[in-house]
């Protein structure tokens, strides 16, 4: 098993650099990066201070006081609608790291992440692993949740679908199972605002955050209740279409067992269903499903949240991740996916290790990776 995590912990790198090295040229070869967004910033500033300035017959010339350059810079290379200056452009350029060929961007970022150095955000004057601490419990904590009660639904569910398979419960639970497969997490929480947040009808639930705003005054089983009052919705929505697969990967994996020769070994030795199903059907068929769990929690806290938290205004990392692409925050946009990516492979190792531990006759030692 030694040497096995050896080659799978030494596969981790080549695949981290190939994801790195597609995603660096994908998205620093697309329009409107950080260098064209300054650029708008200062000519529409330049432009809305002209205007003032005409229309109060003053002389004075202003730069946008967001502009990561000296005020003067701006003003003396600047003139109105005849565009920037070449040069100016160029001290853009040189300041996000631009004027460097787009491999030597990427040698430096990768050296950088060697030494664990992230980089700040561009737009937050902010240390990237410091956003990402920041942002990291409640993602983590939407991931839990999710999977944890989307396990908790799905495993009996499809565990009673394969014991009733081709009855009128499993029909009618397979139309539901698909009906909530059917509709995106984002749309169901749309549909819960209106229904429970005040949209149009009652307001039970809070519409945005994790917890209230005073939640630092109350006493701690009052944060408690606070707290799982603001998650009630977005842990909804994000439930509703992850239990529909991993019920009917249940109902299939039991099938497969039940349906196997030893199986109908035992029937034929007269051991009870019951008996049948708890001792010998449930050990073999929860084997991979239980093995799953770290894939389960990879989807629910890096794909599934994104979207709920950007909906329920949850200051998590697929919000962070959200504005950094919008905003073309590229140090906070590469650190993060070289974490998750990191972190995504690793589970995934500790994944096929829980097929070894739950099921000793898996032996991925014996095989080349």
């Amino acid at each position: 098993m030694i040497n096995y995590i050896i080659r799978r912990i030494l596969l981790i790198i080549p695949t981290l650099l190939g994801i790195m090295i597609i995603n660096f040229f994908i998205i620093q070869s697309a329009p409107g990066g950080p260098v064209e967004r300054l650029i708008a910033q200062v000519k529409g500033s330049a432009v809305r201070a002209t205007e003032r300035i005409s229309g109060s017959g003053g002389g004075a010339e202003y730069g946008p006081p967001s502009v990561p350059v000296s005020e003067g810079a701006v003003t003396r290379k600047y003139r109105g609608s005849q565009g920037l200056d070449p040069e100016f452009i160029k001290e853009i350029e040189k300041l996000y790291g631009f004027d460097k060929p787009l491999y030597k961007r990427f040698l430096i970022m990768m050296g950088n992440y060697l030494r664990f150095d992230f980089g700040e955000s561009f737009f937050r004057d902010r240390k990237v692993v410091d956003l990402v601490v920041e942002k990291m419990p409640v993602s983590i904590s939407l991931g839990l949740w999710t999977t944890m009660i989307v396990y908790l639904i799905s495993i009996p569910l499809g565990i009673r679908k394969a014991v009733n398979d081709g009855t009128r419960f499993d029909l009618w639970t397979s139309f539901m199972v698909t009906i909530a497969y059917a509709i995106p997490g984002f749309l169901f929480a749309i549909l819960l605002i209106i229904l429970f947040a005040g949209g149009s009808y009652l307001k039970l639930f809070p519409l945005r955050g994790l917890v209230s705003e005073d939640w630092g005054m109350f006493p701690w089983y009052l944060k408690i209740v606070d707290y799982l009052w603001h998650i009630v919705l977005p842990i909804t929505a994000s439930v509703i279409g992850g239990f529909a697969g991993l019920t009917m990967f249940t109902k299939n994996a039991f099938i497969e067992e039940i349906n196997k020769q030893y199986v109908i070994t035992a029937r034929a030795k007269g051991l009870g269903e019951k008996k049948i199903l708890t001792s010998h059907v449930f050990r073999n068929a929860m084997l991979i499903v239980i093995a799953g769990f770290p894939s389960a929690f990879i989807s629910a806290l890096f794909t599934g949240t994104l979207l709920i938290e950007v909906i329920f205004s949850l200051d998590g990392l697929g919000l962070l991740g959200f504005e950094a692409a919008i905003n073309r925050d590229y140090p906070v946009v590469f650190a993060t996916l070289f974490f998750f990516s990191m972190l995504g492979l690793a589970l995934n190792l500790i994944g096929d290790l829980m097929y070894m531990f739950i099921d000793p006759r898996i032996d991925f030692e014996s095989r080349e990776v």
